[in-house]
């Protein structure tokens, strides 16, 4: 097993969770194309990398955040199947990971603030709700059930809708519906990532969706939002998107039967893997799709 050194470098990066940033990837990858597509020709490069650049350091962030208030709750101790988290594993001590939240933070707010210039005096209001949730996800919100709710909505309605707003002034109902299908992909990271914590959540009196329906209705929910976020993308784009989505469905569903023969344990944390590359499959291959047919 490899040495962490406590507060290096390398220990950071483990705590940035970098596998996570296709959570945001995914997203931007939806509204940069659409709102291309969609530009006639003009395409605002600056207000777009910043919108980027905000994405990613929101959900590094995030990870910070959940590392460091879960670690505090004792939700990461030794009966966790998950895969290791920093504080808990001494990687970073809890004092420098408030410090990390703070920077990171800051640094993401610093960020987002020129996209006034752009979108108006409401952008402040969007990036405060961006920050208070990625707060509120871990310490409550999380433990009553809301957690799907918020992937559709921050991982999906705000990062797309938000953006092809500021890059195309406009924001019609079809890139709504994409948004949509953008957040049913990411959810279910989230969804085998409750599965495979059910009983852990029980314990800890966290009210998942998962532990609300069951585990058999979470392997259907997992399925199901696959094939939904494609119907969704094809009615709020393109039908023929079908054709460039049909390697992520094939993805999708290969590892929808691995997750019903594994069905619990840490084995899970490679279906958890799966379903990541499966989301970034996902967003290369959509977003092709979306330029090639406008071509």
């Amino acid at each position: 097993m490899e040495k962490i050194i406590t507060n290096s470098a390398r220990a950071w990066l483990l705590a940035s969770r970098p596998k996570t940033l296709m959570g945001a990837a995914v997203p931007m990858l939806t509204a940069l194309s659409l709102a291309y597509r969609d530009g006639g020709g003009r395409f605002l490069w600056l207000p777009a990398i910043l919108c980027v650049a905000f994405a990613m350091l929101m959900q590094v962030d995030a990870n910070f955040v959940n590392d460091y208030f879960d670690f505090r709750h004792g939700n990461d101790d030794e009966s966790r199947l998950g895969p290791r988290r920093a504080c808990a594993e001494g990687w970073i001590t809890p004092s420098a990971m408030l410090t990390g939240i703070g920077v990171t933070t800051l640094a993401a707010c610093l960020t987002g603030l020129p996209l006034v210039w752009w979108g108006g005096w409401w952008m402040i209001a969007v990036g405060a709700a961006c920050v208070v949730f990625c707060f509120l996800y871990t310490t409550t919100l999380s433990y009553w059930g809301l957690g799907d709710a918020l992937v559709l909505l921050f991982f999906g309605l705000v990062p797309v809708c938000v953006t092809y707003y500021l890059l195309t002034m406009s924001l019609p109902a079809e890139t709504v519906v994409c948004a949509l299908a953008c957040g049913l992909v990411i959810d279910t990271l989230l969804i085998i990532n409750n599965y495979r914590d059910i009983d852990n959540d029980v314990r800890a009196g966290k009210r998942t969706l998962i532990v609300r329906i069951g585990s058999r209705n979470g392997r259907r929910l997992y399925l199901a939002c696959g094939f939904m976020a494609v119907a969704l993308l094809m009615v709020g784009s393109d039908w023929r998107l079908l054709l460039f989505c049909l390697p992520y469905l094939l993805l999708h569903v290969q590892t929808w039967r691995e997750m019903c023969r594994i069905n619990q344990g840490k084995a899970l944390n490679m279906i958890l893997g799966k379903t990541s590359r499966n989301m970034f499959v996902y967003g290369l291959t959509s977003s092709a799709g979306i330029l090639l047919l406008a071509a």
